[in-house]
């Protein structure tokens, strides 16, 4: 009888349950499939339709799989976990691996530990609502866990978080990162070249200290407390950018002080980067935030709330200088 040879073999199906698909969530899953493709695994991606993570999936070597799922939980999750199970049957995966909540809810699901599952929070959904919401996310944690031969954190922090709510799991920690060859440090030259090169609107000159703010617009992120501590700020001709699109843009632009300026999405931050004089993320939860690991890789400072994962993205030393309580609507001051 003839053997296959290990070059025959199939390679290991893992299938990438996603939603949300957008930001750090599909950053961290583009930079995921293109490197176990490299590795000779075989990543499937299943995730809502036309999505921009579906595009980005597949440039990088992923199969997609449509999973027409919504971000937050709803009368359509129970087609939701059947479609999750139908395509688990369809591509025969090695490893299920859920990133988020909705998915973490809707593939843990769907398998019920039939396939080897990891799952990825990207910060708790414990940590995003509040009361008997809050409780009833905790308590479905707590249980699915059951269902996750791996939980995955992306900060030391987050895992504490999890253990101490009382979720009992097999542990791992692989912390956030990003690719150095892309986020490159810009001096004097970069910077003047980015507000140059960037629209921004008149009033905003080559030396206009400049505060960027990168991310969803949303309660998350807390653009609402940045805006709210803005008029405080000691420094009066600086100006603040908010770039990214959301649904929280509306009301944020409705509460903007005057000068404040909406730059929309851009896939590409560097620019905006390389324009700062200093980054700003004022979130209130997060598992650990990609924004300030770009801004520190182009040399820029940030100030970042005292989420999950902030301490651990900063140099040793940094924690006075760089990091706010979170919801605090005080601006932050020199030490």
């Amino acid at each position: 009888m003839r053997h296959m040879s290990l070059s025959e073999k199939r390679p290991v199906t893992v299938l990438h349950l996603v939603q949300p698909v957008e930001g750090g969530v599909a950053r961290v899953v583009t930079d995921l499939v293109r490197a176990q493709a490299l590795a000779g695994l075989r990543p499937v991606v299943a995730c809502p339709p036309r999505s921009r993570l579906a595009a980005d999936a597949e440039a990088a070597g992923a199969e997609v799989l449509a999973w027409p799922a919504v971000r937050d939980p709803g009368p359509g999750l129970a087609a939701e976990v059947a479609t999750a199970a139908g395509l688990v049957r369809r591509c025969a995966p090695r490893i299920v691996h859920a990133h988020s909540a909705k998915a973490g809810l809707a593939g843990r699901l769907a398998v019920r530990g039939r396939v080897p599952t990891v799952f990825q929070p990207h910060a708790w959904s414990f940590e995003a609502v509040e009361g008997r919401t809050a409780r009833m996310a905790l308590r479905w944690e707590r249980f699915g866990a059951r269902w996750s031969d791996r939980i995955l954190c992306v900060s030391e922090s987050e895992r504490r978080t999890g253990e101490g709510a009382g979720i009992s799991a097999r542990w791992s920690v692989i912390h956030n990162g990003i690719d150095l060859d892309h986020f490159r440090p810009g001096g004097p030259a970069e910077r003047a070249a980015a507000r140059a090169a960037l629209p921004l609107p008149g009033g905003i000159g080559a030396d206009t200290p400049l505060v960027v703010c990168v991310g969803r617009l949303s309660r998350q992120k807390g653009q609402d407390v940045l805006l709210s501590a803005w008029d405080q700020l000691r420094v009066t001709d600086a100006r603040l950018v908010l770039v990214g699109d959301g649904p929280y843009e509306r009301r944020l632009r409705d509460t903007a002080p005057a000068g404040v300026v909406f730059a929309g999405a851009a896939q590409d931050v560097r620019p905006w980067l390389h324009a700062a004089d200093v980054l700003v993320l004022p979130s209130r939860w997060e598992g650990m935030a990609l924004a300030p690991l770009e801004a520190m890789a182009c040399g820029r400072p940030v100030v970042t709330s005292d989420v999950n994962g902030a301490r651990e993205s900063l140099p040793p030393g940094h924690d006075a200088h760089c990091l706010v309580p979170p919801r605090t609507r005080q601006p932050s001051r020199p030490p």
